[in-house]
């Protein structure tokens, strides 16, 4: 890739929104970045940069690092509008999931993951952590090559053009001592060794990171979860956590411990590790999250359309516990509603305004999603990362008059603000790819539910 400079007519930088940030990409990475300066200057500067040669593209607009999915569910993107007829809970929502899960194999799996990946590039999202836990075959038998599902997500993300961690998920039960049954089979690998020694034979990539997951502590014996925490040593571990309170009530019953003690008492916890959702917490569990410096990543389009309750994000970031944002179910494919919803539902909930700062929830969204997600290189537009830019409309009907700043991606853009999307140097977005997304989406989804 030949090197390239732009320049950004205003870019969030180091924590704050800038006017004119010039940057030289190079190999996928960021050679350098001048903020401010006079408009002639700026050009001037990347002319001696580049030895004289062409000027910089000017990109207009509102420009951010690129975003970090931190949870995804790809194959639940087939349930968007269609299962909103019924009063239920999560329980009965998981059905309609599960009926879904019936249906897939690699072939189908790959074209459902590489339209929900296309969709999530569409609105600003550079990485994704793919919370994987459809291994087999309906019968619960390995197909020929027992990753197959995990390669046609690895491969789906790849011709997204969207990176991915891969968190390989150890789901062994049904319940607290209970055998997997029905679709559940395709999820087990009938232990944690086994599962570890499938996982082992993944490859990972310079944009594919192989992490892994306890899908919740449910679904693996306690005396497993540190085979699981060992297998996965250095790599990212993330785990459903506190979702619902039913599963609180069954930990209790079974081991006499919340979720999180029981993970805490087994190595699980620590700056590697994701508990996702937390929403049903105790304040010793806050403290325990925090101490460990366990990451909490809030979905929250998810834990409102499920009717999960509203987690405690600023107390369990308050404690150590560093923000990260999924969009889990993509019931909505969209971090900055993500991110907005993460101090509205602090103030449903609190009856007050103003917990979360616009900074705080884009650093969320960018540095320390990447992080958790095992890529530490992206998420910053600084020299040495990884070169993703996000680019908004500061005109539209949504973006108009807010200041063009932080506040704007936070509080006012959507998905359909998003104007280009570059991932290391490479153009993988622009709206006039939006209407192709959405006709392949209708294709393989129609197709699925047949």
């Amino acid at each position: 890739m030949s090197p390239a400079s732009y320049l950004l007519e205003r870019a969030w930088v180091d924590g704050a929104v800038h006017d004119e940030v010039l940057v030289a990409i190079e190999e996928g990475r960021f050679t350098s970045v001048t903020v401010g300066g006079p408009f002639g200057h700026s050009l001037a500067a990347a002319g001696s940069e580049t030895g004289g040669g062409p000027r910089p593209t000017r990109i207009p607009g509102l420009t951010l690092p690129g975003l970090a999915n931190s949870h995804s569910h790809a194959f639940h993107r087939a349930l968007r509008g269609r299962t909103q007829r019924d009063r239920g809970t999560f329980w009965t929502w998981r059905e309609q999931m599960y009926a879904v899960a019936e249906r897939l194999d690699p072939d189908t799996y790959f074209a459902l993951a590489r339209a929900t990946y296309r969709e999530m590039v569409a609105a600003g999202i550079t990485t994704v952590g793919e919370f994987h836990y459809l291994h087999h075959r309906t019968d619960g038998s390995p197909y020929d090559d027992p990753n197959a599902m995990g390669r046609a997500l690895i491969e789906a993300a790849r011709d997204a053009g969207i990176r991915i961690a891969l968190l390989d998920t150890c789901y062994l039960s049904s319940g607290f001592g209970q055998p997997v049954d029905g679709v559940q089979v395709r999820y087990s690998d009938g232990d944690a060794d086994r599962w570890a020694a499938r996982v082992a034979e993944l490859p990972g990539d310079d944009g594919t990171v192989i992490g892994a997951a306890i899908h919740s502590v449910r679904a693996v014996p306690a005396e497993q979860l540190a085979t699981v925490a060992e297998a996965s040593s250095g790599r990212p571990l993330h785990v459903h956590l506190s979702e619902q309170v039913q599963e609180n009530d069954g930990c209790l019953a079974a081991y006499g411990v919340t979720p999180t003690q029981l993970l805490a008492d087994h190595g699980v916890l620590g700056p590697m590790t994701s508990a996702v959702h937390a929403t049903h917490l105790t304040a010793d569990d806050i403290a325990r999250l925090g101490a460990t410096r366990t990451r909490a990543c809030f979905c929250p389009t998810t834990e409102r359309d499920l009717g999960d309750g509203v987690g405690p994000s600023r107390r369990l970031h308050d404690a150590g516990s560093p923000l990260t944002l999924g969009s889990d179910s993509h019931a909505v494919i969209d971090l900055f509603e993500e991110m907005r919803a993460v101090e509205m539902d602090e103030r449903l909930a609190t009856r007050q305004r103003g917990h979360w700062s616009a900074a705080e929830l884009l650093t969320a969204a960018t540095t320390t999603g990447h992080g958790s997600l095992g890529f530490p290189d992206a998420g910053a537009i600084e020299r040495g990362h990884r070169a993703d830019l996000v680019t908004l409309d500061t005109a539209s009907p949504r973006t108009a008059g807010t200041g063009a700043n932080g506040g704007t991606a936070v509080f006012a853009a959507t998905a359909a603000d998003v104007t280009q999307v570059m991932v290391e140097g490479r153009i993988v977005f622009e709206p006039g790819d939006r209407e192709q997304i959405g006709r392949d989406l209708a294709d393989v989804i129609d197709r699925l539910h047949g």
